[in-house]
């Protein structure tokens, strides 16, 4: 009797441990980040002078979206909204040394809480020590110690490398790269390189937990890093220059009038080497996840943080409402959920990945996040999601609303310019755009003064406005008026959290 009933008790534990077994594991999640990197700088999105294959087969395993945008044309808003699942300006993180306080909910808090492991490697502009949720957090200053610890390789003789990055003390040409010059490191020791090997390494340790990785990358940021084994990619003369609008002239920044065509070839062939390598990187942390059988359990979310002009309107940076500036790549990877080669043309906000992850990993949405999931969309569900976007460039008192077919920006034109971007002509007072975005993509028409478009011009006006009442820090401060523009003038400027 006695070996019957530890038979018996074998069998039910044995059940009960199958049974465990059996129970499906937490979905991992892997949020791969380019810096600077706009969409139409992408095989996948139609280019075909720079080469991104890693990129463009992620793509064709799930989702591309066409028109996912930034909610602010600069780094550390862009990044902390899409951390948070949350607008900047209620953040009160619209610019670019404002650091993210302890007190707002992370995405890494909220998985954690959910039992993942959690880690950040690569660039995140907390511009703080705190890590904000993750339990590893690895930098430019980890990989410099690794570096000044293990030497670096030596260069073969008579390679040019870039000078010293100064931007805005050197002329535009030098510090934005224009000879397309290799930095003065060897692949084995680029940021990038160590970066991907430290999200490989991760991997490797945490294979048998849900995780939440994130490895976010410093390419293609100006002033385009690459190794020198990349040098010599692009050939400049091959490259187009943008054309410039009528209406542009008197907005492009002083530092880049002075740009040859041959120079602003230059700069694109940096910044395409740049993006090469970023891709090479890419491409080996997705296949470590593949050889370690991650990749059928694992979200992958590939962002740029936002957009970058190439010429584009006379321009060669971010900092902008323009449609290079603000649009970027996002590509979605789910095994089982997202069949194979599928494109959107939802119109996205990058911080709805706050709330997608969480839903694909079935985990609560907290209150305090203002996005909205894409998982209908993802499954096939919804082919729609949003009715418009909008994004917001406080440091210049710039605006926009984004529907499928408009665009309207608003700026005061009455703030001096503090980010080295100063055209040298006075300021130009309350401006207002719209631009045809079905029949004039490259934004040459504004038609914001056309008496045809007067009612569309107030009502997407009356919408913007209602958007940034609703999200405003501090809603207490706005003035009780029915006047429009005064409205507008007040509701753009930059009100962050003390630095």
């Amino acid at each position: 009797m006695r070996r019957l009933l530890l038979a018996m008790l074998v069998c039910a534990v044995s059940a009960v441990s199958a049974r465990a077994d059996a129970s499906p594991k937490k979905l991992n999640i892997l949020l791969l980040i380019g810096d600077d990197h706009a969409a139409y700088a992408l095989g996948v999105y139609g280019n075909k002078q720079v080469r991104t294959p890693n990129l463009d087969r992620l793509a064709g395993q799930g989702m591309r979206f066409d028109r996912a945008y930034c909610t602010c044309p600069l780094c550390t808003p862009s990044r902390q909204s899409f951390l948070t699942g949350r607008y900047p300006r209620s953040l009160g993180i619209t610019q670019l040394r404002t650091a993210l306080p302890e007190t707002e909910d992370t995405l890494a808090r909220m998985l954690k809480r959910a039992g993942y492991r959690t880690a950040a490697i690569g660039k995140m502009h907390f511009n703080s020590q705190l890590k904000h949720g993750f339990d590893l957090r690895l930098d430019n200053p980890d990989h410099a110690k690794w570096l000044a610890k293990r030497g670096k390789t030596p260069l073969p003789a008579g390679i040019d490398v870039q000078p010293p990055w100064r931007p805005f003390k050197d002329p535009a040409r030098i510090w934005l790269n224009s000879k397309a010059l290799p930095l003065g490191l060897a692949d084995a020791d680029m940021t990038g390189t160590w970066f991907a090997q430290q999200a490989i390494e991760y991997l490797n340790q945490h294979k048998d937990e849900p995780f939440f990785l994130v490895a976010s990358f410093t390419e293609p940021h100006s002033p385009f890093h690459f190794p020198v084994e990349f040098r010599d990619r692009p050939t400049p003369a091959n490259l187009a220059v943008p054309k410039v609008g009528p209406d542009d002239g008197d907005f492009v920044p002083a530092i880049f009038r002075d740009l040859t065509d041959a120079e602003k070839q230059g700069i694109t062939a940096a910044y395409y080497t740049s993006v090469e390598f970023l891709d090479r990187n890419l491409g080996r942390v997705l296949e470590a996840l593949d050889k370690l059988g991650l990749a059928e359990n694992t979200l992958v979310i590939y962002l740029g943080d936002h957009g970058y002009c190439l010429g584009h309107h006379g321009r060669f940076e971010k900092h902008s409402l323009w449609e290079e500036a603000i649009r970027s790549p996002l590509l979605c990877r789910w095994p089982g959920r997202v069949p194979a080669g599928r494109s959107s043309d939802a119109l996205v906000s990058l911080f709805d990945i706050v709330p997608t992850i969480l839903d694909a990993a079935g985990q609560p949405i907290p209150k305090s996040v203002q996005a909205k999931s894409l998982v209908p969309v993802l499954t096939g569900k919804s082919a729609g999601h949003r009715e418009q976007i909008f994004v917001e460039y406080s440091e210049n008192e710039e605006a926009m609303i984004r529907t499928d077919r408009w665009a309207l920006m608003v700026g005061s034109g009455k703030r001096e310019r503090q980010d080295g971007y100063a055209t040298g002509k006075p300021l130009p007072g309350r401006t207002i755009k719209l631009f045809d975005m079905r029949n004039d993509p490259e934004q040459m028409t504004n038609l914001a003064s056309r008496p045809e478009h007067k009612q569309l011009v107030g009502d997407l006006t009356r919408r913007l406005i209602e958007h940034l009442r609703a999200t405003a820090r501090q809603p207490e401060l706005i003035p009780r008026t029915a006047d429009a523009h005064e409205l507008l003038d007040f509701l753009v400027q930059p009100r962050d959290l003390e630095k």
